[in-house]
């Protein structure tokens, strides 16, 4: 917990004016979030806090690589990260979380941890499908080429002759809907 108190930012005196604020984030932040999602990485955080008398709003620019494990051939690669993210911290009688930028926080709150959004916005950057970049150049070829699925109630039409025709006997709804894709 020591290692996330450099991210506590004292709120109490501060005037209502813009505040500037650097973070460097390495493994051991990672490892002190007691989390699975990201082991080791190396992420530079700049905050940009605005008080005013109701609110504090905080602009968050992330930018650095993350270490995250391919989910096709299981190797170890550095994810590049870079996010711009904002959170509202209105106050209030109590604390609560309005929604995912919009967050209570009572009057006399004397210091924000800010490790915690850091490692939210982090998480919501990364892609969901983890791949490491040799592999990422074949699925981008798989996704630009068109593939047109036909599915048929026949196994093929024969011709007059009695030879089978390449052409399969297509149900007509399935025609239809072929004419749609086609316009």
């Amino acid at each position: 917990m020591n290692t996330l108190r450099a991210y506590d930012i004292h709120i109490v005196g501060l005037d209502n004016k813009r505040y500037e604020y650097d973070f460097t984030s390495d493994s051991s932040f990672f490892a002190a979030l007691e989390q699975d999602l990201i082991k080791a990485g190396n992420v530079k955080t700049h905050v940009v806090l605005e008080k005013s008398e109701t609110m504090i709003r905080l602009d968050f620019h992330i930018v650095g690589t993350v270490e995250q494990t391919c989910d096709r051939s299981l190797d170890e690669y550095d994810e590049p990260v870079d996010t711009q993210q904002t959170m509202l911290l209105k106050f209030g009688d109590h604390n609560e979380e309005l929604s995912d930028e919009i967050e209570l926080i009572e009057r006399n709150t004397a210091t924000i941890n800010v490790a915690r959004y850091i490692f939210e916005f982090l998480s919501l950057s990364l892609p969901m499908k983890r791949l490491h970049p040799r592999f990422r150049n074949e699925e981008d070829e798989d996704d630009d080429q068109e593939v047109k699925l036909i599915y048929s109630s026949g196994s093929g039409a024969e011709t007059d002759d009695g030879e089978a025709n390449d052409q399969p006997d297509v149900d007509p709804r399935w025609a239809a809907l072929r004419k749609l894709s086609d316009n």
